[in-house]
């Protein structure tokens, strides 16, 4: 039976009652863009869920965070996880409707693991097919709900299968949105990617930076990359 928690080195994160569970790829979204935006004043984490993201962004930025969730049992538990943190002050969240939530502000930067799999087989789960299926939350939706509560200067970073990135790049584009930088996610070497994490402004740039990260090594060992991405959040790194 798997954990009903995933311990960090400066938090846990119990996910039992949550949609989606802590998995290594959220993990890297978190710490990527824990790393890149340290003059945040304040975040949102759209489809919070257990709160790692937004934890892991409170873990290392010096500012305000948001998050929001639809489904009651994740928010219950996000709440939770949230009071037990050393960061609960400065986190907020909604029990609500990204579509249809009137924010209390406008964010400097937007977080999310979104809905994936528009047309892929579904779950008994109700909860899990929320959090999986983009049929409640499209990628187009979604992108209209970042237009509408990012800051002028502000900027999103969001996680895709591998065979989206095209895709999602042109619906991005046509909210007025351009890549600035990119990591390509793949579990080893030898693999495919998998995963990309793409990071979103407003002003497009003539260079979009593109980086490369394998999970581990063709000894199946934490890649050298991968082990200083998340050496602040994982215990045994």
């Amino acid at each position: 039976m798997p954990n009903s928690y995933f311990r960090f080195k400066q938090f846990t994160v119990y996910h039992d009652q949550c949609a989606m569970k802590v998995c290594t790829d959220a993990c890297i979204l978190g710490a990527w863009f824990a790393k890149k935006n340290p003059g945040i004043s304040v975040a949102l984490d759209i489809g919070a869920g257990s709160g790692l993201l937004t934890l892991m962004l409170a873990q290392n930025i010096n500012g305000q965070f948001h998050g929001i969730e639809i489904d009651s049992p994740s928010f219950k538990q996000l709440q939770e996880n949230i009071a037990r943190s050393n960061w609960k002050d400065k986190i907020t969240v909604f029990n609500a409707d990204a579509i249809t939530y009137l924010f209390p502000v406008k964010y400097d930067f937007i977080i999310v693991n979104p809905p994936f799999f528009e047309t892929d087989l579904k779950s008994p789960d109700v909860h899990r097919n929320l959090a999986m299926h983009s049929t409640a939350l499209t990628l187009e939706s979604l992108t209209g709900i970042i237009d509408k509560n990012l800051t002028a200067h502000g900027s999103f970073g969001i996680l895709l299968p591998y065979h989206r990135t095209v895709e999602y790049t042109g619906i991005a584009q046509e909210k007025g949105f351009f890549i600035a930088e990119k990591l390509l996610v793949k579990q080893t070497p030898a693999h495919n990617y998998f995963r990309s994490i793409l990071h979103f402004n407003r002003h497009k740039t003539g260079n979009v930076q593109t980086h490369e990260l394998a999970i581990r090594d063709n000894n199946n060992a934490y890649t050298k990359v991968f082990t200083a991405l998340l050496r602040d959040y994982y215990l045994y790194l």
